[in-house]
């Protein structure tokens, strides 16, 4: 089975590289990095690159789509190369996916119209306008459809290894997370607005600044 994972620029490192580790780990699966071009993307702060290794026509009919999020997603709302790929994918793949604002291009891409969808907790409201229901789940899944969408960044792990468990089985979903050692206990019980003060808010809103 092949798995196609969107590369973009400005798109946030993790919500492509967590879903890769875990997939990349299952012998029945191959993963390839696609885009509009061949060669290096810069991913949403400049610091890493990394390389799409064909182009989205060069694979044209991929088992699983993932595409991921970031500020770079913006860009790509209105149309474009990206867009229309997992428009077009959409109707051959057993199942196509996000992480974090990746959502917003399924739901630009008319997939996720009426349904219920999760994102980063920045771009509810934009998913929203887009067609989607938001909820605060870290993933949602719609088997009749063949989605599954994920929350913001790390959530994208948590998609993969249930990814796993529909492409494979219970099994190799578990090895992959024993693998990968993905046995969390965060310092901090922080990992949502919901979770902080305002102190805490400040500094994200600060942060984000600098990264817009």
């Amino acid at each position: 089975m092949l798995v196609a994972i969107a590369a973009f620029p400005r798109m946030t490192a993790l919500d492509a590289v967590g879903p890769y580790e875990v997939l990349q780990r299952l012998p029945a699966l191959e993963v390839v990095f696609v885009g509009e071009r061949r060669g290096e993307v810069r991913t949403e702060n400049g610091f890493l690159g990394l390389t799409v290794d064909a182009t989205y026509a060069e694979v044209p009919a991929p088992d699983v789509v993932v595409v991921p999020g970031g500020v770079g997603t913006r860009a790509q709302l209105d149309g474009g190369a990206l867009l229309d790929w997992t428009r077009e994918t959409y109707a051959g793949t057993r199942f196509t996916t996000s992480v974090c604002t990746g959502s917003l291009i399924l739901a630009a891409a008319g997939l996720l119209d009426g349904l219920e969808a999760t994102t980063h907790w920045s771009a509810v409201d934009t998913l929203a306008e887009l067609g989607a229901k938001p909820v605060t789940r870290r993933v949602v899944e719609h088997p009749g459809r063949r989605l599954v969408v994920a929350a913001g960044v790390s959530a994208g792990i948590d998609m993969a290894l249930r990814l796993a468990e529909l492409l494979v089985d219970t099994t190799a979903a578990k090895a992959a997370q024993t693998l990968i050692e993905y046995d969390p206990e965060p310092p901090f019980d922080a990992g949502h607005p919901s979770k902080v003060d305002a102190q805490v808010m400040a500094r994200v809103d600060e942060y984000r600044a600098l990264r817009a």
